[in-house]
């Protein structure tokens, strides 16, 4: 029986299908051609809702949708703790919150606190099974073993400079890299945490990992690509993409050459979603701030305020608040009614009861219960649905659907609902608002648009992603070396699916 292969998942932020194909088909992308010509690639993966980073990363890793892992966007509102977790949407919004608050969040409480303790991921479940496990700067890392921080560079002279205490330990996998935070061991690698720097520094440590043979299961993250695609647009991302095609070499060069890597190491090669082109920034909190009180990041009495808004790349969380001031609080079809009429709000999502009126979310906890049905409204179509029933989506799900199929431009074909226009939408929209801190409404951009960060960042001319909607969600996943030997094996691939293959591969069973 041949020994079983090392398996390399490389990640490639914001990576489209059609950019991919044409930086190969221009010869800027020969090692990518390599593993496509070796391998099953599927064009059209499906990301989370909403479509960026963090969401996505957890549900890569975890195998499971928001409802279940709990992370629900770059931005969202802490109902328990009454303020905004705020994950890095910019430089600009981290320093609004804080810049300290922010790293906190999306180093320590990212993995130890906001991710469900419910759930394990590939590292811990790798880890239990006695694989080793190794992963280069990536959002979701948690894992078994402890480490320390090790402040390196500008990150230690600036927290040096604020005398502020920045120690605590992390769990990740037996080897984490992690910029200028945590290295479980001395690389000659050249740190750095500055984007459009870091696909050199991950291949440089994922090198090291190999030439002193240190995993089973290796997580490779090539994110530069997204940095570049905000700025310059997706149609100019045939130069990141050769860049992380160049990184991956150079890690794989380590055995010798692309052949004698693949003779020991299987490869999944994916994006966490795509990106469309930005026109327009949409001030979505300036907007709603007109007709109620939206709290603000610095606020010192949150409960004064009706609306909280947390702006998630190309959609957004809006939150129903307690309103303890003056004014009433918020009444959840006036604010309904007037996202509906936002130019650049393409799809509202909330969740009502058996009886029709809308959930208000004022405490977390996993909503959908008790006959709660999710709504999503296009102007003025609007389409009801609950999980369980007699229609059938592309992934097997079964659900009861009410109202117009035209609020999410589907169809239903003998007994089976699609939307080629927003895939897997309903799976989607309702874990998404499931999730323990998700909005009571979640708004879904039209193209063209993206939601104004809290410091007061868009990426218009360039690209952005976060929607519902295909241009958003769609984006390679190409399995060499492991999982199935068609793509046609799925109608419809998610990045739910990515776990469940790489615990196959390493003969590991998962409860539930």
């Amino acid at each position: 029986m041949p020994e079983r292969k090392k398996l390399v998942l490389t990640y490639v932020d914001s990576l489209r299908t059609d950019m991919l194909q044409r930086a190969i088909g221009e010869g800027r992308a020969p090692t990518f051609a390599a593993l496509v010509e070796r391998g099953v690639l599927i064009e059209d993966c499906v990301s989370s809702f909403p479509s960026v980073t963090p969401v996505a990363s957890a549900e890569m890793v975890t195998g499971v949708a928001a409802d279940r892992h709990w992370i629900s966007g770059m931005n969202w509102f802490h109902r328990l703790e009454r303020r905004y977790v705020e994950y890095g949407s910019s430089l600009e919004a981290s320093r609004t919150v804080g810049v300290f608050r922010a790293l906190y969040d999306l180093v320590y409480n990212m993995n130890l606190a906001h991710l469900s303790p419910e759930v394990e991921t590939v590292f811990e479940s790798l880890e239990d099974a006695g694989e080793r496990t190794a992963c280069t700067p990536f959002l979701i890392y948690r894992g078994r073993r402890r480490h320390e921080v090790s402040l390196e560079g500008l990150l230690r002279r600036a927290v040096d400079a604020t005398k502020l205490k920045f120690h605590h330990h992390t769990w990740g996998p037996a080897d984490l890299f992690y910029g200028d935070l945590y290295a479980s061991r001395k690389v000659p690698c050249r740190s750095t945490s500055i984007p459009g720097n870091r696909d050199g520094y991950a291949a440089c440590c994922a090198a090291e990992l190999m030439r002193e043979d240190l995993y089973d299961f290796l997580l490779l993250s090539l994110p530069d690509n997204d940095h570049y695609s905000h700025q310059h647009g997706p149609e100019a991302s045939i130069e990141s993409i050769a860049a992380a095609d160049s990184a991956f070499a150079t890690f794989a060069e380590e055995a010798g050459s692309l052949d004698e890597f693949l003779a020991t190491h299987a490869v999944i090669l994916l994006a966490d979603h795509a990106q469309t082109d930005v026109r327009r920034g949409l001030p979505l909190a300036e907007l709603l701030a007109a007709e109620w009180s939206v709290l603000e990041p610095s606020e010192e009495r949150p409960e004064l305020a009706q609306l909280a808004v947390s702006p998630t790349g190309r959609a957004a969380h809006v939150y129903l608040l307690p309103g303890e001031g003056e004014g009433e609080r918020a009444e959840p079809l006036a604010v309904a009614d007037r996202l509906k009429v936002i130019e650049g709000v393409d799809l509202v999502c909330r969740l009502e009861d058996a009886d029709g009126a809308p959930s208000r979310r004022d405490n977390p906890g996993v909503a959908g219960g008790n006959g709660e049905r999710a709504v999503v409204e296009r102007g003025d179509a609007a389409l009801r649905f609950r999980p369980g029933g007699e229609i059938a989506d592309l992934r097997g799900g079964s659900w009861t659907v009410e109202g117009s199929l035209e609020a999410i431009e589907a169809t239903i074909d003998a007994g089976r609902l699609s939307s080629p226009s927003y895939p897997d939408p309903l799976a989607r929209v309702w874990s998404a608002l499931a999730a323990p801190h998700a909005g009571d409404f979640i708004v879904s951009l039209a193209p063209g648009f993206e939601a104004v960060d809290w410091g007061g960042v868009s990426h218009a001319g360039g690209g952005s992603h976060g929607a519902l909607h295909a241009g958003d969600s769609l984006g390679p996943l190409l399995f060499v070396g492991c999982g199935p030997s068609s793509a046609e094996e799925r109608e419809q691939w998610t990045l739910r699916d990515v776990a469940p293959v790489i615990l196959k591969h390493f003969g590991v069973a998962r409860d539930g």
